[in-house]
C-alpha cells in the first residue's frame, strides 16, 4: 500500500526549510548564475518585465532584472492590492526606493505607473517537472497569472533553487501552470508544443 499524498502545506513546508538551508553565498551565486544564463526567451527592447523583491529565503531576481534593464527591458515590480485580488505591477528603476506594502513585501510607490508584464518572474515555495508551484497559499500569482493570461500572452517564468522541485504538486484546477522553472542548475520548458 503505498503512503498517502502530501499535503500542499506539508510539501511547502519541506521546499522551504531545504531552500532555507542554503547559505547566503549559494544564494547569491545561483541568482548570478540565473542572471549570466538569461531568460530563454528574446527579450526586445520596451518588453515589460515584472519581477519582485525578495522575502525570507526566496531567489533574488535583482542580478536577472538588472541584465534584462540594460538589454532595454521596462521593469515593473507587484503591488497587493487586498485580499482574493490579482496583483497590481508598477513601474520600478533599480535603486529606487521601495515602500513596504502589506505583508512585508517591498513595493513600488503609488504614484508609479501601472504596467502589464509581458513576462512575469514568480517566487516560489516548490515545483515539480509539469510546471506546477506552490506558493505561500493566498494564491495571488494563481489570479495574477490567469488575470494577465486573459488579457494577453504573459509568460510567467517561476524563479527557484534546484532543492525546491519535488516529484508531484497537488495541483488544483485554479492553480496557474508556469511556462519556465529557471534554477542555477537548469531551464525547464513547460510550454505545450
Amino acid at each position: 500500500m503505498s503512503p498517502p499524498p502530501r499535503s500542499k502545506d506539508s510539501l511547502r513546508a519541506i521546499a522551504l526549510s531545504a531552500r532555507d538551508a542554503l547559505s547566503p553565498e549559494r544564494r547569491a551565486d545561483s541568482a548570478a548564475a540565473v542572471a549570466a544564463r538569461g531568460l530563454p526567451i528574446a527579450v526586445a527592447a520596451g518588453t515589460v518585465v515584472a519581477g519582485y523583491a525578495p522575502i525570507r529565503s526566496e531567489f533574488d531576481p535583482m542580478p536577472l532584472l538588472r541584465k534584462l534593464a540594460d538589454a532595454g527591458a521596462r521593469l515593473a515590480l507587484p503591488v497587493i492590492m487586498g485580499r482574493d485580488q490579482p496583483l497590481q505591477f508598477r513601474s520600478f528603476s533599480l535603486g529606487e526606493v521601495l515602500l513596504r506594502g502589506p505583508l512585508g513585501v517591498l513595493q513600488p510607490a503609488a504614484a508609479s505607473a501601472e504596467l502589464a508584464p509581458d513576462i512575469l518572474l514568480v517566487p516560489l515555495a516548490a515545483f515539480d517537472r509539469s510546471g506546477h508551484r506552490i506558493g505561500y497559499g493566498a494564491g495571488y500569482y494563481d489570479r495574477s497569472i490567469e488575470a494577465l493570461r486573459g488579457r494577453n500572452r504573459t509568460m510567467a517564468v517561476g524563479l527557484a533553487f534546484a532543492v525546491q522541485e519535488i516529484d508531484a504538486v497537488p495541483a488544483l484546477p485554479h492553480d496557474a501552470a508556469l511556462d519556465y522553472v529557471l534554477t542555477e542548475a537548469r531551464t525547464f520548458d513547460f510550454r505545450r508544443k
